[in-house]
């Protein structure tokens, strides 16, 4: 995992505009305009808490096939360290989320040195509760 950078658009784009990708975390799927809000939030958040949703990238050959990492959530009122992730669909199912989320629950505690973590799910992201529950 890396931070994301300008050149990964077009791979975050895949994730992001893919309507059943989406429809998994969120109502649809994001307009071009949109996936450049996300990605430009996203670099704010390094600089400003210095993590976010990191690009995940294959290691044989570097490309951007989903992104994970924490970011910073109001739930209930106060804010959360939240575990997040989504990815391309074609890497569904191949234990890519869970490895991910496996270290940035490590990179929370032993680095960050966070009392709890958490990740928040909603019914029809169902799916992703096979990874959260792997993850503990």
């Amino acid at each position: 995992m890396r931070e994301m950078v300008q050149s990964d658009y077009d791979a975050l784009c895949r994730i992001l505009c893919d309507e059943e990708v989406m429809r998994a975390a969120y109502e649809s799927a994001f307009n071009l305009e949109e996936a450049q809000n996300w990605l430009n939030r996203h670099l704010k958040r390094y600089e400003e808490y210095g993590f976010g949703l990191w690009a995940v990238v294959l290691k044989e050959t570097n490309e951007m096939i989903g992104q994970c990492g924490l970011t910073m959530q109001d739930w209930m009122g106060r804010g959360i360290l939240e575990i997040g992730f989504l990815f391309q669909k074609a890497y569904w199912h191949k234990g890519y989320a869970t490895e991910a989320a496996i270290a940035c629950k490590e990179y929370a505690f032993s680095v960050l040195n966070a009392n709890r973590v958490y990740s928040i799910s909603t019914f029809a992201a169902w799916n992703r509760q096979i990874s959260l529950d792997v993850i503990g």
